[in-house]
């Protein structure tokens, strides 16, 4: 090869190539839509995941870095039918061709069952599906709210057989979407009108079949919910009969198709015939009996109006008048003759208490205590002067003045103090000498 045919040619590298292809791809291709299988899934610990859509004829290999995986409001495993938003790229250390995924989400009838599995044990955790909570039918059915489409085969269904079996029920349709957005808010407010309204005995919901994804609206929680809320008991009928959504669960009563339904709630004319036939017997029976016991009753009354005939009544009273009369005139004996001896005991008492007997007594006490008196007074008297005498002796023994007497004399100072020794007085003091008789004043020289 000579140097002009080499200078002719443009040769990449194989770096350089894949770089190229990978920058075609990004510009070229914008963010895209893809629907596979996933394969091969890989978690490095980096946190980013790797994996392979495939289908029945094909795979391409792709990428979903952290920051967008951790968005995922689920967790992708092999075998699971995703729809990925992705851009195409090229891995330029390997050249291979891959797409870098940035939102993941499941996709067909699989997401759906598996919405549907949850919700459903979620309301059943909560009891929403407890027997308890079930409402029973009423006996006698007269007004039916009907909610469900007005083009759909089921109102028909519903209709015709309620038309054969019993037309004198009345049906009140309550329109609303049975798949769609607006299915679910339509359906929801439905059923709170026609609680609202009081009119109805029960309510019938119902839709034909078709697949998860139409029967959709009767498997969301808000018309779980307002199910579970209503007062009337409810009815569902969804579907074919092996079609099973969260309404039929929720539901007073589960119907396996609408035609189902209306037969569950509607008698037979012929079986509601024989019960009127029937009603009309007993009504008969038991208005005969009541006319029997009624006319006893009057038998009963009449006899009893002649016992208690206002002659009969007079004769009893004018008798029990004699009778109360008799009792009243010996309880008036027996009161005066208990009253005469009461009166003369309290005679008899009070002789015995006379006050001039009692007077006598008195004085003669007085008399007696008096005496007694004055001689413990002369006695207390005469204790006492010799107690005074005693006394009087013993102070005169012990007297100074008795000790004066015998010619013995007291000498005080001019103020009276008793003089003991000489040292007492100096010159120049008066000094009083007290004798038997008289006193002596005295000046110290």
């Amino acid at each position: 090869m000579t140097e002009s045919t080499r200078a002719a040619r443009t040769v990449y590298s194989v770096s350089e190539l894949n770089s190229t292809i990978r920058r075609l791809l990004e510009s070229e291709f914008p963010l895209l839509w893809v629907e596979g299988e996933i394969s091969n899934l890989a978690r490095p610990a980096s946190g980013h995941i790797y994996f392979s859509l495939k289908d029945s004829q094909a795979q391409v290999r792709c990428a979903m870095f952290r920051g967008r995986n951790q968005l995922l409001r689920f967790t992708p495993e092999n075998g699971q039918q995703v729809l990925i938003r992705a851009r195409p790229g090229l891995y330029e250390a390997r050249g291979e061709y891959q797409l870098i995924a940035e939102h993941m989400e499941e996709a067909g009838d699989g997401a759906l069952q598996r919405a549907f599995e949850a919700l459903k044990a979620r309301l059943q955790k909560e009891g929403l599906f407890d027997e308890s909570l079930k409402q029973p039918l009423p006996e006698h059915i007269q007004r039916i709210a009907l909610i469900t489409s007005a083009t759909g085969a089921a109102v028909k269904d519903v209709i015709s057989v309620m038309a054969r079996r019993f037309p004198a029920i009345e049906i009140q349709l309550f329109p609303v979407a049975v798949q769609g957005e607006q299915a679910e808010p339509q359906i929801i407010r439905a059923i709170q009108l026609a609680n609202e309204l009081k009119r109805y005995d029960v309510i019938l919901l119902v839709r034909g079949g078709g697949s998860l994804e139409d029967l959709w609206a009767f498997n969301e929680e808000g018309v779980a919910r307002a199910i579970a809320a209503s007062h009337i008991p409810l009815i569902s009928g969804v579907g074919h009969e092996v079609d099973v959504s969260i309404a039929d669960f929720v539901a007073d009563v589960r119907a396996a198709t609408p035609s189902a339904a209306a037969e569950l709630i509607t008698p037979s004319q012929q079986a509601f015939a024989q019960r009127l036939r029937k009603y009309q017997l007993d009504l008969t029976r038991l208005m005969r009996n009541r006319l029997e016991r009624l006319n006893e009753r009057n038998r009963w009354l009449l006899k009893r109006l002649n016992l208690q005939h206002p002659s009969s009544r007079l004769m009893q009273q004018s008798q029990r008048l004699d009778e109360l009369s008799q009792r009243l005139q010996s309880a008036l004996g027996d009161m005066l003759r208990n009253r005469k001896h009461a009166l003369k005991y309290a005679l008899q008492g009070l002789l015995s208490h006379r006050p001039d007997q009692f007077l006598d007594y008195q004085k003669s006490q007085l008399e007696e205590l008096g005496y007694r008196l004055r001689y413990l007074m002369e006695l207390t008297l005469e204790n006492r002067r010799q107690q005074l005498g005693n006394i009087s002796r013993t102070l005169q023994a012990v007297s100074p003045l008795n000790t004066l007497s015998r010619g013995y004399s007291i000498s005080r100072d001019a103020e009276g103090h008793t003089i003991s020794h000489a040292d007492q007085l100096k010159k120049g003091d008066i000094m009083i000498t007290q004798l038997h008789q008289g006193k002596l004043t005295s000046r110290i020289e």
